[in-house]
């Protein structure tokens, strides 16, 4: 039987391994930079929005697997979201991953696997640099489309 801790590290190592949405995006309508200069991860989010909606959003960089998984699934997450849902999920996820909210029921479940994180306050910074960075992105988009 799978524990819940080998789930954790098989998507972590996958997500790792082979990442989504990981290119750059020339077109994009916002543009965010995370850098977390304790362990050196360095990670750029584009998207791309049409008003509200987030229609695609991608990552690129380097750090550690934590930081790679979690961009990529966020980037998984948050496209075809609205800029409010994604805002909403980035909060509950934060306050699960630092331990400051209550249970993440209402987060994909996908992201429950970072859980975890707040076990391991010098993590917590790798888990959402990427989330930091998509809300920059989103601020500077500022959901006009064509942009």
């Amino acid at each position: 039987m799978t524990t819940p801790s080998e789930l954790y590290q098989g998507v972590i190592l996958d997500h790792n391994r082979a990442p989504r949405n990981f290119r750059p995006m020339p077109e994009a309508t916002g543009h965010g930079e995370g850098y977390n200069p304790l362990c050196g991860d360095q990670l750029s989010v584009w998207l791309r929005q049409d008003g509200e909606q987030i229609t695609d959003v991608s990552f690129q960089g380097s750090g550690c697997a934590i930081s790679k998984a979690a961009a990529s699934l966020m980037t998984t997450v948050v496209k075809g979201k609205t800029r409010a849902e994604a805002s909403a999920i980035f909060d509950s996820y934060h306050r699960m991953v630092t331990g400051r909210g209550g249970p993440a029921d209402d987060l994909p479940p996908k992201l429950a696997i970072f859980a975890g994180v707040r076990e391991f306050p010098a993590r917590v910074k790798c888990a959402t640099l990427a989330w930091h960075a998509l809300k920059a992105a989103m601020d500077e988009g500022g959901g006009a489309p064509g942009r």
